[in-house]
């Protein structure tokens, strides 16, 4: 429904949108839902506006609510955001996946693993930097492992970040 390059409001970590008869319920989960808050009529009925115009429901009820997520940098979306931020301000790119790996683990996560891919730092070739922490079982069925992929636009060019977070067996 949106585009992540395009949107103004960060901190966003997933979206549920539950279709009833009569009722459509959006449940959007913030890491920061004061962003989205500070200015709270306003926004909340643009952007009710704008679900009603994209989901074609002028005979249903809309419903929004906002949640906030417990531990925000826990969630790979959020991380990635951060570290995009981090990155179109210029700041070494191995200084920003150190910075994300600390945030997430005051989070309470068992591993994570961190891969930026691109003309990183503006150099002329292009290659993959990647960061591990902790243990991130990939090949395990039964491990919960969360995973984000996002591109962030640079001056030197696109620049693709992928984040998986290792939170528990089951």
């Amino acid at each position: 429904m949106t585009d992540r390059l395009s949107s103004s409001v960060e901190g966003i970590a997933r979206i549920e949108i539950q279709k009833r008869l009569d009722l459509i319920q959006v449940i959007i989960y913030m890491g920061f839902p004061k962003l989205l808050i500070e200015d709270k009529p306003r926004k909340l009925e643009e952007l009710q506006m704008n679900v009603q115009k994209e989901l074609n429901c002028m005979n249903r009820k809309l419903n929004i609510a906002i949640t906030r997520i417990g531990n925000p940098y826990g969630h790979p979306n959020i991380l990635a955001e951060f570290i995009a931020g981090q990155l179109k301000n210029r700041v070494s790119f191995r200084k920003a996946m150190k910075k994300a790996i600390e945030l997430t683990e005051q989070a309470d996560t068992k591993g994570i693993q961190i891969q930026i891919a691109g003309h990183i730092d503006g150099k002329e070739i292009a290659r993959v930097e990647w960061i591990r922490e902790g243990r991130v079982p990939l090949q395990t069925i039964g491990a919960k492992i969360e995973y984000c992929s996002y591109r962030v636009r640079t001056i030197y060019g696109v620049l693709g970040i992928k984040i998986w977070i290792f939170i528990d067996e089951e």
